[in-house]
């Protein structure tokens, strides 16, 4: 293992632990009403990505790929939707339904591949659909055992797998592309963050100076971790850095039950294991795949 690796696989890992326990980072915000942290990040997320872009990148690398034609309205639409996510996300973080988010990052890489076959006709090996049959039977049962669909994982899945259509194709580096996705939104999201504290509404009023303090670390605390996930990428294979991503839902899922006292009955436990059991087929089929094309084989079918 030489040292390129170990520094990227110690990148993946940072990053997935650090996205794993950001939900106390966003219950810590609380009385801060998730309206207000969401429109505070765009902002904040922009600012820092504008300003770690400007040192990594440089602005004439800024302007030459904002000046690529149909840049920009192809990445305000990834930031409507990334934002849609986010926004779902904290929003369930805050009202107790963390374990919820969890299934949504556990399926949706396999969104993804259900988005990559309606939208791009790409082809699933056997792994892949033994995958798609027991996640969805995961997620069956969850809907059986609680009478509800749980909309925020499928939401979270979904919007993200809609977010990764829309940006296939257009190479980017991570900390430019999150730039670009929040960069159009940000003049909205200044204008209704000035609005909320002038009116009483916003952070200052509803948790005091400590907590608008501690609110202001959002956009450092989303752009650091991306950081080390594009330095981990450019570092590993894709296998190792997808397998690295299960990391963080688990010790979300962890935190919701032992901290947060979330309820997680045996039927839930039951519906995880199913899922966990598909992700083990998906992992395995990814490793496959990536073998063959070590060897000059990627074009074999899976048998």
């Amino acid at each position: 293992m030489n040292e390129q690796y170990k520094q990227g696989m110690a990148s993946a890992l940072g990053c997935a632990v650090w996205w794993g326990i950001m939900p106390i980072y966003w219950q810590m915000l609380q009385p801060i009403s998730s309206f207000v942290i969401i429109f505070y990040r765009i902002l904040l997320v922009a600012v820092v990505c504008f300003i770690m872009a400007l040192k990594v990148h440089g602005m004439a690398e800024i302007r030459r790929q904002f000046a690529v034609p149909g840049i920009k309205l192809r990445y305000f639409l990834a930031g409507i939707l990334i934002t849609a996510n986010w926004s779902m996300y904290i929003w369930a973080v805050n009202a107790g339904m963390v374990i919820q988010t969890c299934i949504g990052y556990y399926i949706e890489p396999l969104i993804v591949c259900i988005f990559g076959v309606v939208l791009f006709k790409e082809k699933l090996d056997k792994f892949k659909i033994i995958s798609l049959v027991l996640a969805s039977i995961g997620v069956g049962i969850v809907i059986v055992h609680f009478h509800q669909i749980p909309a925020v994982a499928i939401g979270l899945g979904v919007t993200f797998a809609l977010y990764a259509a829309m940006k296939k194709n257009y190479p980017m580096p991570p900390l430019m592309s999150l730039l670009f996705e929040t960069i159009f939104l940000m003049p909205m999201a200044l204008a209704v963050c000035v609005w909320m504290e002038v009116t009483g509404v916003g952070a200052l009023a509803s948790a005091g100076l400590g907590k608008y303090a501690l609110l202001m670390f959002c956009g450092l605390f989303t752009a650091f971790p991306l950081s080390l996930f594009a330095n981990a990428a450019n570092k590993i294979d894709l296998f190792s850095l997808g397998l690295t991503e299960y990391i963080s839902p688990t010790i979300s899922l962890f935190i919701s039950i032992y901290l947060f006292k979330e309820p997680f009955d045996s039927i839930q436990l039951v519906a995880f294991a199913i899922i966990w059991v598909g992700l083990v087929f998906f992992s395995y089929g990814e490793f496959h795949k990536v073998k063959l094309m070590k060897e000059g084989k990627e074009d074999t079918p899976l048998e």
